[in-house]
């Protein structure tokens, strides 16, 4: 019953992709910048749901731009869960924007892509994060720069702090840990990590019972004269803060 389930699940998530992918070529080009927003965040709750995944939000997301927002990363789920609760323009690798399915969604949601192979192209990234805030989006990134089981965060890189600093936006600290819905002990089901591949981490959590998705919104704060390294560091230990709580 488990395989039959998952399987099920699968096919209504893949059929509620292709009805996204609809909505961006079809719909997209009529609505105004504040319903793509909505539609972004309803299509990624109806996503939740048909897998099973709930979703719990302690704090606020901030209401408005201009904002960046900066998380820890475990799994391929943590965009659609920020997604959940308040649309953001993520900024992802470049090589997203050609996988299949995935790309379009992406680029329809409004991800800005960097090229991690070319060092300089953070400078650019930089820039256009603080442009698009300083037009009053709000902006989100995984500062680990990878994956991690959620248990030890990885080291923050802080070059793309520097696009908050620039743009005078404040920075909101959140927090994503997945809970075992039965047990209330951590979920490793959707964990994307080091030999993991995306299709095996998909079927784990199809696989898996009643997950939480835990999202942890903290205070926005600014920068108050701290330069990126520093400010980055800090943000790493209020999310851990934000995680234990």
């Amino acid at each position: 019953m488990t395989v039959l389930s998952a399987i099920w699940k699968l096919l209504r998530g893949l059929w509620h992709v292709l009805l996204g992918m609809w909505t961006i070529y079809v719909r997209f080009p009529q609505f105004t910048s504040e319903q793509r927003e909505l539609r972004v965040q309803a299509w990624a709750l109806k996503f939740l749901a048909l897998w099973d995944i709930r979703l719990q939000v302690l704090g606020h997301p901030v209401r408005s731009g201009p904002a960046l927002m900066v998380a820890n990363h475990i799994s391929w789920l943590d965009i659609l869960v920020i997604h959940a609760a308040r649309h953001c323009r993520f900024v992802s690798k470049s090589d997203i924007r050609e996988w299949p399915l995935v790309g379009t969604l992406a680029t329809g949601a409004g991800t800005l892509y960097i090229e991690r192979a070319k060092r300089k192209d953070a400078l650019r990234m930089v820039q256009d994060m603080a442009e698009a805030m300083k037009n009053g989006d709000v902006v989100a990134i995984f500062p680990e720069g990878t994956t991690s089981d959620g248990r030890e965060l990885l080291p923050f890189h802080a070059n793309l702090i520097q696009a908050a600093i620039q743009s005078q936006a404040p920075i909101q600290p959140v927090s994503i840990k997945f809970i075992d819905g039965q047990t209330g002990e951590t979920s490793f089901g959707p964990c994307y990590i080091g030999e993991d591949t995306l299709i095996g981490s998909m079927w784990r959590t199809l696989q898996s019972k009643r997950i939480t998705a835990v999202l942890h919104f903290g205070e926005p704060q600014s920068a108050h004269g701290r330069d990126r390294r520093s400010w980055a560091s800090a943000l790493r230990q209020d999310i851990i803060e934000l995680r234990d709580q």
